[in-house]
């Protein structure tokens, strides 16, 4: 995809931070058309690296740094010049993983950036590498899946005390830099909390393996437990290489076999599949996988919890392999 040649030289900082624009609430087309947004001229598109239905991530290189980051794609304008109705999902999304920055475990937000010629509007992004997703299917030793799984519930623990639920934690929207350090990413589907008792407007923006009961059951006054229970199912993932749940059940049959069968699942799971699972990694698993949205652990119990207390917290785990040169 050839990059337009950039009109005009810009100053730029070394790692420049997201707009102020990412926050603000626009009510109407006219105000959108004032957003302060960057040029997608000053970006290199070098190629694609992931795509799906609602938009595209780009590999690119800033022309005025040098450094590489990636261009997640996601509206266009209209035969008018307008900014799509989709505007504001950008800018939910944008806010949501601006509010979330300085964490080391999430995919850093630097700017949003449009092309001037169809309109398009870009998230510039930290270019990690590829997904967890990539290394399945392997089981790993307990050691090793506790390394994992500290980071990720750390990240957890900033995304709600940053009043964001991600709403669709799953291996793909987890990253594995060169090194093996796990960012999660994608905020697409995030949002701001609301007050306890207030509807979204979504029930099940997610994937329906790491989907939480409450959501299944259709339920829209959820909170951040569904983003819990999600790290449970990875988890239970990374523990036996497969994914807990799910198959090829609809959400009903899913709902109604954790409803009948969840206790009986993680029994099986834990004597029959993984008998050699410490005490105090079931307590979290359990925790984790809590039917109840009330009774299930949270980031901050997590990492309280024996299981990560008591081990030191910088652990290696080898074994990932570089996805990108």
């Amino acid at each position: 995809m050839a990059p337009a040649v950039a009109s005009r030289k810009r100053a730029a900082p070394e790692d420049p931070e997201p707009r102020a624009c990412c926050g603000s609430s626009p009510a109407d087309g006219a105000k959108r058309r004032r957003y302060n947004f960057g040029s997608a001229d000053d970006y290199e598109r070098l190629d694609v690296v992931g795509q799906g239905a609602f938009g595209v991530v780009l590999r690119a290189r800033d022309r005025r740094t040098g450094k590489v980051v990636a261009l997640k794609r996601l509206i266009g304008a209209d035969e008018g010049g307008r900014f799509s109705r989709d505007f504001d999902a950008l800018r939910v999304e944008a806010a949501c993983q601006h509010a979330c920055r300085g964490h080391p475990n999430i995919v850093q937000i630097k700017d949003v950036v449009a092309d001037a010629k169809t309109g398009d509007l870009f998230l510039v992004l930290e270019f990690v590498g590829g997904s967890l997703r990539d290394e399945f299917p392997r089981a790993r030793p307990e050691d090793i899946v506790r390394a994992m799984m500290r980071p990720l519930v750390d990240a957890a623990k900033k995304m709600h005390a940053s009043r964001v639920i991600h709403r669709d934690i799953k291996p793909e929207n987890i990253l594995v830099s060169f090194s093996g350090e796990l960012k999660i990413c994608d905020f697409g589907a995030a949002t701001l909390m609301k007050p306890a008792g207030k509807p979204y407007d979504l029930c099940r923006p997610g994937t329906l393996p790491y989907t939480s009961p409450e959501q299944l059951a259709g339920n829209r006054c959820y909170g951040p437990a569904v983003d819990m229970w999600a790290l449970g199912c990875i988890m239970g993932e990374l523990l036996t290489g497969a994914p807990l749940f799910g198959g090829d059940m609809t959400e009903k049959e899913l709902l109604a076999d954790l409803s009948t069968n969840l206790g009986d699942q993680l029994n099986e799971l834990f004597y029959d599949v993984l008998p050699e699972l410490s005490p105090a990694a079931r307590e979290v698993l359990s925790g984790l996988l809590a039917f109840d949205p009330e009774k299930r652990m949270t980031a901050v119990e997590a990492l309280e919890h024996r299981w990560f207390a008591e081990e030191p917290k910088k652990a290696e785990f080898p074994g990932f392999v570089p996805l990108f040169g």
